[in-house]
């Protein structure tokens, strides 16, 4: 009974340490909206970290802007909401069995380095499994109105006489 439960500690502690090594391993333009979802959810009791990214696409928009399209999973952890990022080396996994993964999705505009306020960034979180064809096209549509779709080549007119 002890070694299981020893295996189970260090599995979860296995996991956690991965998922950090991956947020970790993320350029800072990800970073960035991974902790603005993060940090933009009071209502929600429990701290979350990243889990894993699923897609990610980057668009240079030149001038030292990027459009940002990021998917990725969280996962709820023991701590409460509010704990500061730098101090979740001892928050651990959830492993209720109630707190599954929570799939994001998360599209913005960076310039300079920084997210801009606007277009305003479009995030959506939700479990997997309510994850509908109609929400998957919501996240589309507040994707394109944060700026990721208003990037197709647009023909200038032209001034010959």
């Amino acid at each position: 009974m002890a070694m299981l439960l020893w295996v189970l500690l260090f599995s979860a502690g296995v996991l956690f340490s991965e998922a950090q090594e991956s947020f970790s391993n993320l350029p800072d333009i990800y970073k960035k909206g991974v902790e603005l979802v993060i940090n933009s959810h009071d209502s929600i009791q429990n701290h979350f970290l990243f889990l894993e990214s699923i897609h990610h696409a980057e668009i240079e928009a030149g001038f030292d802007v990027t459009h940002i399209y990021h998917n990725f999973y969280l996962k709820a952890t023991k701590c409460k909401s509010g704990t500061d990022n730098a101090d979740t080396t001892a928050c651990e996994f959830r492993n209720d069995q109630v707190q599954e993964v929570v799939d994001c999705v998360i599209c913005y505009k960076i310039s300079a380095g920084e997210i801009d306020e606007m277009p305003k960034p479009y995030f959506n979180c939700m479990l997997p499994q309510l994850l509908s064809k109609e929400i998957k096209r919501e996240r589309e549509i507040g994707c394109f109105h944060a700026g990721f779709g208003h990037l197709t080549p647009t023909p200038l007119p032209s001034t010959q006489s």
